[in-house]
């Protein structure tokens, strides 16, 4: 099993000291947050909090994804940085495609794309994307970065993208992996079908089971199912050794921590030093038992 550490909506300057801390201490991986603007007005509800209020995010700090990930990368050495998750079908993927190459160039292939739709129609509005049709616009994305990091020439002829051979360089010396995020069947098909692993978005523990099962269903009908898969989860049995073991015997391969509800309104209040404090007493108590 490999633990993420997951800290945003946090001081920005945070981020490079944590990234440290977190290293030293045997985290495999960190996840950095993405989100692009905060809309005035919106009708839209937060998927992932119980009464689906988005209030929490005003004001919060999100520095740039790919930006953090490549000043983190730059002063550690082993941990893997996780966008979690990167909207992808907002942005050109042409260009996510030279962004995630070059970190994962720079990093020494500690990059795992995360990606999942916005639930923001006003996201796309931000970007001047259509919202119509946005799965489709998701799938050929996926298929455009993953083509071009591959290196070598690579052309594509979609819906949405039309690209001439063409290549990029430097590329890294390892694919790299595309997790897709999202609980509805849509999302757990994308990720069956066309994703190296797939990113649980918390919520209610009790429907993580149901969410498994699913998957494993669907990457059974895609034909995919003895591939190799990362599968990613939040869950309150992260943080004992018995819940750990439960979870890896469910196909859980990474478990996603961290020490503080996200979604509170207002600025996060909790020190720098208990930050710390927190992430390396989960390493003693839970990741030194379970780790080889």
């Amino acid at each position: 099993m490999r633990f993420t550490y997951a800290e945003a909506m946090t001081d920005p300057a945070y981020h490079i000291p944590l990234a440290r801390a977190a290293e030293a201490a045997g985290y495999a991986g960190f996840s950095v947050a993405d989100s692009l603007v905060y809309p005035k007005d919106s009708g839209t509800s937060y998927p992932y909090t119980p009464d689906g209020d988005r209030e929490f995010l005003e004001d919060k700090s999100f520095v740039e994804t790919f930006v953090l990930i490549a000043a983190m990368g730059a002063v550690t050495s082993t941990i893997r940085f996780t966008p979690f998750v990167l909207k992808l079908p907002v942005r050109p993927p042409v260009l996510v495609a030279k962004q995630a190459a070059s970190i994962a160039y720079l990093t020494g292939n500690r990059l795992a794309l995360g990606v999942g739709l916005s639930p923001w129609p006003e996201d796309f509005a931000a970007m001047g994307v259509p919202w119509p049709r946005r799965g489709r616009r998701m799938d050929e994305a996926i298929e455009v970065v993953r083509g071009l990091t591959g290196g070598g020439y690579f052309e594509y002829h979609g819906e949405f993208y039309d690209l001439p051979p063409v290549k990029m360089s430097p590329v890294p010396t390892e694919p790299i992996p595309i997790l897709v995020g999202g609980h509805s069947d849509a999302a757990l098909r994308r990720a069956a079908r066309m994703g190296d692993g797939w990113m649980h978005g918390g919520g209610d523990p009790a429907e993580l089971d149901a969410l498994l099962a699913r998957l494993a269903a669907l990457r059974a009908e895609e034909g995919t199912a003895g591939r190799p898969f990362e599968i990613h989860a939040i869950s309150p049995d992260a943080y004992s050794v018995d819940g750990v073991r439960r979870l890896a015997d469910k196909g859980v391969t990474d478990l996603i921590v961290g020490f503080r509800w996200p979604y509170a309104k207002g600025p996060d209040t909790q020190p720098l030093a208990r930050k710390i404090e927190l992430l390396e007493r989960f390493a003693e108590s839970v990741i030194a038992r379970v780790s080889p």
